[in-house]
C-alpha cells in the first residue's frame, strides 16, 4: 500500500537541473552494462558489517522513492505510500515494529506485560528523547493514540487501535502506560507494531513545517512532491546514524530512480523494476537487494456494487486469473504466485487451502449463472508500481478467454491510492508486510479506514474480535483459518502473486538489510547504513 529530495521532475521524468549526463537511457545492456546481485546493500570490499567490515561514519545519503505529489505530508499519522513510511521511520519512532518474521519487536517500548485475562497491558517506555531534548513520556503516549482515533480524521492506525479504550488508559509514571482493553486481546503487541502508530510529542504543531519525532534524524528542510532533508539526531536511544545527513529525492518514474542512481545523483534507488534488474545483470555497476515476498500483488473488487456484490461474479474472476503467467509476465518472474490471501508464509496464513488454477469454463458457467455472460467492467491501474500496467493488460487478455471485455482505465499516479479507495468497481493492488491480524484490522473490518474491497460484514468482525481474545495459540489460529476460508470463497481480493521488492545502491552503500520484507522494522532503516 503505498517522497521528497533535491529537484522535481520534469515533464519527461527527469530531475529538473540534475546533470543531463546521469540520465542514460533506462534500457540497453550496451550503454548501461548490468546490474550485479548482491545478497545484501553492500558489496566489494568496503564491508559490511556481516563480512566483517566496519561502518563509516558521515556523508550524506540520497534516496529515490516515488512520491505522492504536492500533497505530501511529514505528518506520521498520515502515512500511507512507502515514502511516506520512509520518512516517518527517520524523524519518528513507534512503540514497536515487526521484524522479518512478522513479530513485533519492541522499540521506544522497552517491555510490555498483559495481566491474567488480557484486557490491560502495562508498557513500561525506554529512557528516549525527542528532537528538541524533552523526554519521551506516557502522556506522549496517550497524546499520539488518541490523535490517531479522532472521530474526525481517517489516520491509517485507526482500525489497529480500536481495541484499546484510550479513556480508561492512564499514565502509571513518567515511563509507564496502562492500556486498558475493550476486550482480551492476545495480540496487542501488533497493536503498538501498527503501521502508522508513531509517538508525536504532545506539544507537537505544525508537521510540515518543524515535526519534532524521537526517531534518528532530525528534521531540516521539506518541500512536498519535491524534497526533504534530515540530518543525524546524536541523541538517539538506539544509537546515532552513521550517515550525517538523509536526503529524499521524489521520482515517480522507475527509469529515473534508475538512471539517477547510475548516473551518481543518488545513492539508494526505491523499487525497481524486475525487468530492468534481468535486463541488465553483471555489470557491477550498481548492487541489488531483492527482499523476497515483500509485496503481495492483487486485484480489487468492490463486494458492495455491481457486477461484484454478486459473489457468483467474484468467483468466476478467481477462475480468470492465470496466476502463473501474471507472475511471469508482470513481474519478471521475481516472485510466486498467490492463493487469493494475504500473507504468505506468515503466523497463521491457511496455507492448507488449494492453490486455484485457471478454469475458463467454469468461470462462464458462474458469469451465466449470475447473468453476466457479456459482461463488461473497467480495471484502474497505474504506472504508480512495478507491474501495474502489466498486469492489467495481461488480465485483460485472460477475462477475454472468459467472454469479459476489461477496459483498462490509467489513474494518476498522485491521486490513485485515493482514487481507487472508494472509488471505481475493479482495480490493481499491492500491500506490503504486516501480520495477518494487521491486515483484517485495517482493510476488512467494518470500521476499517483502508476497506478497498468494501467488505463489510459484522460477523466477519465478530470472528476477528473472538481471535483477538482467544489466548490460546491454537484456538485462535483455528479462528484465523476460519476467516480466510471465507475470503478465499467470498472474498473481493483476488491475489495473484507475491513480489521480490527490488532496491538498487550506489556500489559505496553498505548495511542496507535483505532480510526485511516492506514495511518491517529494517527495511529503508537508513540510520545502519552507510557510505563507504
Amino acid at each position: 500500500m503505498h517522497d521528497d529530495s533535491v529537484p522535481p521532475l520534469s515533464s519527461d521524468g527527469r530531475f529538473a537541473g540534475l546533470r543531463r549526463r546521469g540520465f542514460l537511457a533506462a534500457t540497453g545492456a550496451a550503454s548501461l552494462g548490468a546490474l550485479s546481485l548482491a545478497g545484501c546493500g553492500g558489496s566489494g570490499d568496503g564491508g559490511d558489517p556481516k563480512a566483517g567490515g566496519t561502518p563509516q561514519r558521515g556523508g550524506r545519503l540520497r534516496a529515490a522513492f516515488a512520491g505522492g505529489g504536492a500533497s505530501e505530508t511529514l505528518d506520521p499519522h498520515r502515512a500511507n505510500l512507502f515514502a511516506d513510511a520512509a520518512r516517518a521511520k527517520a524523524l519518528f519512532d513507534k512503540l514497536a515494529d515487526h521484524g522479518p518474521d512478522l513479530a513485533a519487536r519492541p522499540r521506544l517500548a522497552e517491555r510490555w506485560e498483559p495481566n491474567r485475562t488480557l484486557d490491560r497491558w502495562q508498557v513500561t517506555l525506554r529512557e528516549a528523547t525527542f528532537h528538541d531534548g524533552r523526554p519521551v513520556t506516557a502522556e506522549d503516549v496517550l497524546h499520539s493514540y488518541r490523535r490517531i482515533a479522532d472521530p474526525r480524521e481517517a489516520f491509517r492506525a485507526k482500525a489497529s487501535l480500536e481495541p484499546v479504550d484510550l479513556n480508561a488508559s492512564r499514565a502509571t509514571g513518567r515511563r509507564s502506560v496502562e492500556f486498558v482493553l475493550k476486550r482480551p486481546t492476545a495480540e496487542f503487541p501488533n497493536v503498538l507494531a501498527a503501521f502508522g502508530a508513531y509517538i508525536v510529542p504532545a506539544h507537537a504543531g505544525d508537521f510540515d513545517a518543524n515535526p519534532v519525532g524521537s526517531g534518528p534524524f532530525r528534521f531540516v528542510s521539506f518541500a512536498p512532491g519535491r524534497s526533504a532533508v534530515f540530518r543525524r539526531y546524536d541523541g538517539y536511544w538506539d544509537g546515532a546514524p552513521y550517515l550525517d545527513e538523509l536526503e529524499f529525492v521524489v521520482a515517480n518514474e522507475e527509469s529515473a530512480r534508475v538512471n539517477a542512481l547510475l548516473g551518481g545523483q543518488v545513492e539508494y534507488a526505491h523499487e525497481l523494476n524486475p525487468t530492468t534488474a534481468r535486463a541488465h545483470e553483471g555489470s557491477g555497476q550498481i548492487d541489488i537487494v531483492r527482499l523476497r515476498n515483500s509485496a503481495m500483488q492483487a486485484f480489487c473488487m468492490k463486494t458492495d456494487r455491481p457486477p461484484f456484490d454478486d459473489v457468483r461474479v467474484r468467483r468466476a474472476f478467481f477462475l480468470i486469473a492465470d496466476r502463473e503467467e501474471l507472475v511471469d509476465a508482470a513481474l519478471a518472474g521475481a516472485g510466486e504466485t498467490g492463493n487469493d490471501l494475504f500473507g504468505k508464509g506468515y503466523e497463521y496464513y491457511a496455507d492448507g487451502l488449494p492453490q486455484r488454477a485457471q478454469d475458463l469454463e467454469q468461470a462462464r458457467f458462474l458469469l451465466k449463472r449470475a447473468g453476466a455472460e457479456d459482461l463488461r467492467v473497467t480495471l484502474d491501474t497505474s504506472a504508480v508500481a512495478a507491474g501495474f500496467t502489466e498486469a492489467a493488460s495481461v488480465f485483460r487478455d485472460q477475462a477475454r478467454q472468459a467472454g469479459v471485455t476489461v477496459d483498462v482505465r490509467m489513474g494518476s499516479k498522485d491521486s490513485y491510492w485515493s482514487d481507487i479507495l472508494d472509488g471505481g468497481i475493479l482495480c490493481c493492488y499491492r500491500s506490503g508486510a504486516m501480520p495477518i491480524e494487521a491486515h483484517i484490522s485495517q482493510r476488512l473490518l467494518t470500521d476499517s479506514t483502508t476497506n478497498a474491497t468494501h467488505w463489510r460484514h459484522r460477523d466477519f468482525d465478530a470472528l476477528y474480535r473472538q481471535a483477538q481474545s482467544t489466548p490460546d495459540r491454537e484456538d485462535r489460529a483455528a479462528l484465523y483459518r476460519r476467516m480466510q476460508r471465507r475470503l478465499y470463497a467470498e472474498g473481493g481480493f483476488l491475489v495473484w502473486g507475491f513480489a521480490d521488492w527490488i532496491i538498487g545502491t550506489a556500489r559505496s552503500v553498505r548495511g542496507v538489510e535483505a532480510d526485511a520484507p516492506a514495511n518491517t522494522l529494517d527495511w529503508a532503516r537508513f540510520d545502519k547504513v552507510w557510505l563507504a
